[in-house]
């Protein structure tokens, strides 16, 4: 479920509007808005990566309370599986609706509906110039390693010298498609546009945070120390319970 871009929108006037801290006009908080939901997205891989480390030995079994679980279904919106263009080139943007968006990140590599093993650039020259040892590939998986060739990504071989040309699929991982508080002018008002806006991707789980980043972007375009410390010390105690 999307996070309402209107919403977030009312919440950070209204917080931004206590106490006369500044008005904060749709442009800005579009510009701002997108920055936060960036920086939101980009720190879903570095809490992947500390919880699947202090995770390594947990039980197969999840609950509500599964944090893993949870990273892992606010990384799923924007998570596919793409063809790798001639065995060894990622693709650089991949759809989103109608949009078109960069990929941000690349993670497993397929062959015929196997993950492949990612091995070192020189055992793979090793094991393409052995017979016997590429034989092995056979019963262990397919294996790929980087390409060194510029504009190539990978190589990857399955039960011969030859790399792969076809066939092959990687996971990536898009960036978010760019929210935006669209508006009509009606008495020299910026009114709501329903119609033609577009709300926030992230996990719904992720409305306070998004208050709190932009609020705190805000403080520092509006030269207002005070909402960037108050923004601050939220998004620290959040961080902090989510972190234990």
């Amino acid at each position: 479920m999307a996070i309402s871009v209107d919403t977030v929108y009312q919440r950070v006037l209204a917080l931004a509007n206590k106490e006369q801290r500044g008005y904060i006009t749709p442009q800005e908080f579009n510009l701002l808005a997108n920055q936060a939901q960036i920086s939101i997205f980009e720190s879903y891989f570095y809490s992947k990566n500390i919880r699947d480390r202090k995770e390594d030995e947990r039980k197969i079994e999840v609950d509500e309370t599964d944090i893993g679980e949870l990273i892992s279904q606010k990384l799923g919106p924007f998570q596919s599986v793409e063809i790798v263009t001639d065995g060894h080139t990622f693709p650089a943007i991949v759809p989103a609706g109608v949009e078109q968006c960069d990929v941000f990140q690349t993670g497993r590599v397929f062959y015929n509906n196997q993950v492949c093993q990612k091995i070192a650039i020189n055992e793979a020259y090793w094991f393409a110039r052995s017979i016997r040892h590429i034989s092995t590939t056979a019963m262990q998986g397919p294996i790929y390693t980087d390409n060194l060739l510029t504009g190539r990504d990978i190589l990857v071989y399955a039960s011969s010298g030859t790399p792969i040309d076809a066939g092959v699929g990687v996971e990536c991982f898009r960036v978010p498609v760019q929210a935006s508080w669209a508006y009509v002018v009606v008495n020299e008002k910026a009114l709501y546009n329903a119609s033609v806006a577009v709300n926030f991707e992230l996990h719904k789980a992720e409305e306070d945070t998004l208050v709190t980043r932009i609020l705190e972007l805000a403080g520092i375009l509006i030269n207002k120390p005070g909402l960037v410390q108050v923004a601050s010390q939220k998004q620290a105690a959040e961080q902090q319970l989510q972190n234990i």
